[in-house]
């Protein structure tokens, strides 16, 4: 599939002085309509690409696998006006996606809307391993790395990135999309694909902490996770049950650590 994560649209730069014709560079927002087994289950606004690994750690995020074991086929079909997006998966995971189908009640990027009950929508998290020893230094450091490393933000301004980066601080793999909870799915799904551990080292999302995020992270086994807002209360009540090492405000000076179980830095 051709890359189709940005263009260029005609604009008219408004100035104190006059107006003038431009253009700008704007990310590509789109619908993905996400199916398992031909059974619609979601349809989500996204940048159309990496759309592989998205569906793989979107399954991974909405607990339909455990591995990428559990993924027999991934396809991707231009449809009109969108994407559709289908996995097929093993036969030992049917009956969980048939259950969970069960509680969907529509469709919705902000994670609730389409849970029918309260029992689904805050489901127990596992216990985190404790994170890996970072070095602050490093964590700074991280944060002016992922900047170099965002060409569809580069381009628009417009997207968000869910970064991994090892134990020392070295970039391990990127995902940038229009959502922030697409760009970690896509990062996800990644890891999962080339059997990458992302609990060996940290996560950093250049957005704000939303719980949904703090639950990506947990399922996925990331134990530390940074991000350059602030979280809502309910994400840092989900790390500490979770027991994730929160980091949030993340700035070329300073963060901020909320959440802290294992004593990360003492």
């Amino acid at each position: 599939m051709r890359n189709r994560s940005s263009h260029q649209v005609p604009t008219q730069r408004v100035a104190r002085d006059g107006v003038a014709p431009g253009e700008r560079c704007v990310p590509v927002e789109m619908p993905i309509a996400i199916s398992f087994l031909g059974i619609g289950y979601a349809v989500m606004m996204a940048t159309p690409d990496d759309l592989e690994d998205f569906g793989i750690g979107f399954a991974r995020s909405e607990r339909l696998i455990e591995m990428i074991g559990d993924v027999e086929a991934v396809s991707i079909e231009e449809g009109e006006g969108g994407i559709l997006l289908n996995l097929e998966l093993v036969p030992t995971r049917h009956d969980g996606l048939f259950g969970r189908v069960r509680h969907r009640v529509g469709e919705s990027s902000c994670g609730m809307c389409g849970i029918a009950n309260l029992e689904q929508a805050l489901r127990p998290l596992p216990r985190l391993a404790p994170p890996p020893s970072v070095n602050r230094a490093d964590l700074f450091a991280a944060l002016e790395t992922v900047r170099e490393h965002q060409p569809l933000n580069r381009q628009t301004g417009a997207v968000h990135a869910a970064a991994l980066f090892s134990q020392n601080g070295k970039l391990v793999a990127v995902r940038e999309d229009v959502g922030r909870h697409n760009a970690f799915d896509k990062l996800v799904g990644h890891c999962l694909r080339e059997a990458i551990d992302p609990g060996a080292g940290f996560v950093l999302l250049t957005s704000r902490c939303s719980y949904e995020l703090v639950e990506k992270a947990a399922l996925a086994g990331v134990s530390l996770l940074v991000t350059v807002s602030a979280p809502t209360s309910l994400a840092i009540e989900r790390a500490r049950e979770a027991g994730l090492t929160l980091i949030a405000l993340a700035r070329s000076d300073e963060m901020l650590l909320l959440v802290d179980p294992h004593g990360l830095f003492g």
